[in-house]
Order: C-alpha cells, then structure tokens, then sequence
C-alpha cells in the first residue's frame, strides 16, 4: 500500500492525446521511470521485501495484540494466522475451520500476521499464469506465455531453479566478501567520520575568512564614506562662511545701517577739509558697493553636485561578487551552432554533458578600438542557447558565458568573437512564377528551398559526350527587388551539387536571361581542351546579363578577371557551409561572403540601375536552402 501511494502522490499522466502512461520518479536518481500503460499493475511484488518489513513490524508492535477474526464479541487474541485463508485465529476457532483430516488442515500457517501474501508469484502480464523462467536479458521472472508471444520471445531465459541456484550463489559470495572485509568498512566508517569532522572545521573556517572579506569592505567604505562626508562638512562652512560676510556687506548697504549710515553722517559735515579727507576713500567704497550691487553673484554655490558619488561600476562588481568553484563545470560556447544572421543565436555546452548549472550568464559586448574601457551586457538564461536581436549590423561581438547554482559559479568560458552581417537582412522567397522552370526545378512548400534533379534532360544532353557535357541552366529569381541601399542575404549549397551559380540580375534583364540560348559548360576538367572549364565560365559570365559565381562539387570558384590570380588552382577554394550575398545599391557593388566567418571571398561592381534580384543557376543535382 505504501507503495501505491507513493506513486499516486507523485505518478504523473500525460495527455489525452497519447497512451496513457505513468511515469515514476527514481528514488535514487530522480529520473522519470515510464511504468506503461497498465501502471503498477505491471510491476511485481516484492514478496521477500514485504516479509522482512512485516518481521520488524511484527517486532514494533509486539505489545498490540492482533485479534481473532472469527470469535463471538468479545474477541480473543489470536495465535496463529492461515496463509492460505489470509486470516488470524485462535486455538479454538483454528480447530473450528481446520478440522483434522480435511483438506484446510493442510493450510500453511505461521505466527499472528497481518500480512498475506500468495504463495505463488504470478505473472503480471498474465495474471492467471505464474512465473516459471528467469529471463536473462531482462532480469526479472517471466511464464511461458511471455516467452512465447510476448516482449521475451527473443530473449535468452533459464529455468526458475537455474536462475534461483546462480543468483543464490553470488548473492552469497558478495555478503561472505562483504563479511570478510568487516574491518575495512570500519575504517572507512572511521575515516569517513573524520572527514563529517574536517568538512565542520573547514566550513567553518571558510565562514570566518567569507566574514573578514566582507569585513575588509566594509571597512574600506568606511573609511570612504568618512571622507566623503568630511569633505561635504568642510565645503559646507566654507561656503556659509562666505555667503553669512556677504550679507553682511549687503546689510550694510541699508540706510541707517553700515556704509550707507556712515556715509550719511559724512555729508553732514561742513568743513571742506575734514568732508574732502574723508570722503574720498568713503566715495571708492561706494562705488565698489554700487558694482556690486550691479552685477550681484552669490560669493558660493548652494549645489554639491561634484560630491556626487558614482557607485555604479562597483555596484556591478558586488553584484558579480560569488564564489568560484572548481566543482562547477565551465561552459564552452558551441561555435559550430552558433550563427550570426537577422539575430544571433549563440549555443553553448558543458564538457561533461551534465547540467550542473541551475542557470547560466552570458555576457557580450561590442569590439570597439577606440573605447578604453569594456562594459559587457549580460542577459540571464535557463537553458543553453539564447537568441540576441540588439547587435548593429557590419560589427564584431565578444560572448562569454559562466554558470551559476545557487551562489556558486564557475569560471567564465573562453572568448568567442563573431561577426554580423556586413548589412541589414534581406528576407526573399524563392518566385514560382517568373521563369520558374517546375519540370527541371522543384520548391518545397514555403518556397525556403528549390532542388534541381538530374534527369532524363542531363542524360539527352549528354550525347556529345566526346567534346564534353552541355546542358542549360535552370533559373530562378527571389520574389522581392531591391532598390536602393545596402542588403544581405545567406543561403546553403548541399554538398552533392554539382553546378550551382548565384548572384543577381536586373529586373530589365530578367527576361533575357530566362531566354538566353548559350549553353553554359560542366565545372569539370575536360578532356579536349586540357583545364578547367570553370574558367570559361568565368569569362563567359562577362557577356550574360546577370552577375553571377560559380560553386560546385564543394568548391567556391573565383571567376577569371584582370586582379584575380592568373593561376586556376588559386581562384578554387572550398565551399563554405553557409554563403552569403551584399548588395551595396548606392555604391554599385555586389560582394559574396563565408557566411560563417562572415568574410568576403569575392567582390565585383554591378550595374544597379533598375531593381535587383537575387538570382540562381541550378545544373544537374544540386539544391539551395534559403537561411
């Protein structure tokens, strides 16, 4: 019963659109066990858990007697209990139900219980089959019919004696090797306890050198905060200091009062001589009063703005302030997963594979030359990947990461920096209407991706095989132009293309290029002309009406121009994962780029007089998937 409430207080159901199924959580691991659809029921009992527990119950509750279920009222304590009835008795009413000679006398019976259990254990699948086999894979008892047509009938199984006979003997081996190093467990009994005892002192040590740190801070601001608001005091006099003898010198601009008073009595006298001696050091006293009168300024300022105290780079550095552990795994960040693109997806893991972090930071900030000092943003995460909208486009990014469980963190991550699109997004569907070619190309539903099969077409075009492969090239063209500005787009190339060209076109060239007649050669070394016929297609691209590169069989071809490498070897490179596309309208540029590192492997002008689309070339299999 214990164990059925367990699972009713903590099994949990899934929907109602699946099977119903239990799940269990692992008392020792925690993980979620999946108990099927039919439960517990499909669980087997632990009959020789339940007799040691009910021995130890038998022995907790020695003092309660277990009654007679048979006896008039009142009951009399019983003496025994039948196995096979699953009932207690007295002497009495036991000799009543058993009589001598029939066939209950036969019934098993031991002392006074109040746990029964059947005598032969039957096969959950099957409830009216018991078990006989030991099934080896599984290990777990299992009856024929299991074996038969059931989940065991490919499994190796024994025989329930064989079965009971081996693990019998290596249980009873690992108890006697168990036995035999009795005074190895208790040493480690006592070494485990000094530990309980170190791992106290330590602690406690770790407290007292936690408190000294803080300690030390606090002493430090203090002694700060002392300083400061001495400052602020001996300012504070200073300027009342000032302010109090400039009233005074106002005051005594009043009449009857100072200056004005004293002069008042200076004009009453009437001797020349004595007016004259007086009144001229008296006159540049007034007249210094009426300038200041004038252009009166207060002799102090009332603000205390530059005692403002700026707290707010220490306040990110208390808030930074945890311990470091070296139990705590440090994240690295995933380059390969993360991208750079109209967002930044940045993904990390952790060496181990383990979770040990209850959350994660990740802190980012902008490389800038000309900046001194760094100020990283950090966002807080659950999981092991987050998205970043905020970044400015043609910018390289630093991102690191540490984790946190509780007020515990690990180390930060190494450094990882990468770079955003040299513009803003450009966000285009591939366009089934003009020139779409649907025999040659196929689009998948939301027009993300466009594949080109090598079909009976390529194998017709092949007939003059001796002078090399000819076919034409399927187009097709984004279903947005572009006008004016600066845009990027990214795309991916699968691997097995064979030939692939992208680029863009002109919304007035358009129709010509969907009617050109000129055939357009393999990338491949043919055999009559002795080099790469990728570079007659790079001098050929000059005359068609697009700008467009060529990629295939997993290479990236620089086409043919004066400033390229005369060598052909040198203008092949491998074909990057992701490829990207900048058209600069203003300037009349068009650049292809490594979307991945985001570095330009090409660059051309380009006539951007009308509208501009992206433009592809498929030959032969090969596929395009839009970012």
């Amino acid at each position: 019963m214990d164990r059925i409430d367990r699972i009713n207080r903590s099994g949990r159901k899934r929907n109602s659109l699946t099977p119903r199924s239990t799940l269990f959580p692992c008392p020792s691991c925690q993980r979620d066990i999946d108990l099927g659809e039919r439960g517990i029921n499909g669980l087997f009992r632990n009959f020789t858990l339940e007799t040691i527990v009910e021995r130890y119950r038998q022995a907790a509750r020695a003092a309660i007697a277990i009654m007679c279920d048979f006896c008039k009222p009142p009951p009399q304590e019983s003496t025994k209990s039948c196995m096979d009835c699953s009932a207690s008795y007295c002497n009495e009413c036991f000799k009543i139900h058993h009589p001598w000679g029939t066939v209950k006398a036969q019934h098993e019976y031991v002392g006074p219980t109040t746990n029964f259990r059947p005598k032969i254990l039957m096969c959950p699948e099957h409830e009216m089959e018991r078990v006989n086999m030991y099934c080896e894979i599984c290990r777990r008892p299992v009856c024929h019919l299991c074996k038969l047509g059931g989940g065991h009938a490919n499994h190796r199984v024994t025989t329930m004696s064989t079965a009971y006979k081996t693990l019998k003997e290596k249980l009873s081996k690992d108890i006697e090797y168990l036995i035999s190093k009795e005074s190895q467990v208790k040493a480690h009994i006592t070494q485990l306890d000094l530990l309980l005892k170190e791992t106290e002192c330590n602690s406690e040590r770790a407290k007292q050198e936690a408190s000294q740190s803080f300690e030390k801070l606090y002493h430090v601001l203090e002694e700060k905060k002392s300083a400061a608001l001495r400052a602020i005091e001996t300012s504070k006099n200073i300027r009342l200091e000032k302010l109090q003898t400039q009233v005074e010198e106002y005051q005594g601009l009043l009449e009857n009062n100072g200056l004005v008073g004293y002069a008042q009595e200076v004009l009453k006298e009437t001797d020349p001589s004595c007016f004259v001696q007086t009144a001229k050091q008296l006159h540049i006293r007034i007249q210094k009063a009426t300038e200041s009168l004038r252009s009166f300024r207060p002799a102090a300022e009332t603000t205390f703005e530059d005692f403002v105290v700026d707290t707010a780079k220490q306040e990110d550095i208390l808030g930074d302030l945890s311990f470091h552990s070296n139990g705590l795994e440090i994240p690295e960040i995933n380059e390969e997963q993360s991208r750079m693109y109209n967002k930044a997806l940045i993904s990390w893991e952790c060496p181990g594979k383990t979770d040990s972090a209850d959350i994660y930071v990740l802190e980012y900030h902008k490389l800038n030359k000309e900046e001194e000092s760094v100020t990283w943003q950090k966002t807080e995460v659950c999981g092991k990947s987050k998205v970043l909208s905020d970044l400015d486009d043609d910018s390289s990014y630093a991102f690191r990461v540490r984790g946190y469980k509780g007020s515990i963190c690990s180390l930060w991550s190494r450094e990882v920096i990468m770079r955003t699109p040299p513009a803003p997004v450009f966000s285009f569907l591939f366009d089934d209407k003009c020139g779409y070619n649907n025999e040659h190309l196929q689009l998948n539903p939301r027009r993300t991706s466009v594949e080109s099969r090598a079909g009976f077409p390529l194998l017709l075009g092949s007939e003059r095989l001796q002078v090399g492969c000819y076919t034409t090239l399927d187009y097709i063209i984004g279903d947005t132009g572009i006008a004016k500005g600066k845009h990027f787009w990214a795309f991916s190339v699968e691997a097995y293309s064979y030939l692939v060209k992208v680029g863009v076109v002109p919304s007035n060239k358009i129709q010509k290029l969907f009617h050109n007649t000129h055939d357009v050669t393999s990338p491949r070394y043919e055999q009559d002309s002795g080099h790469d016929s990728g570079s007659e297609d790079a001098f050929f691209d000059s005359s068609q009406p697009c700008t467009l590169v060529t990629l295939g069989m997993k290479k990236f071809f620089i086409p043919a121009t004066p400033a390229a490498p005369k060598d052909p070897a040198s203008r092949i490179l491998p074909l990057p994962s992701c490829l990207g596309i900048c058209l600069d309208c203003d300037r009349g540029r068009v650049g292809f780029y490594d979307a991945g590192r985001m570095k330009c492997l090409y660059e051309c002008e380009v006539d951007c007089s009308g509208l501009m689309y992206p433009a592809f070339a498929l030959m032969g299999g090969a596929a395009v998937h839009l970012e």
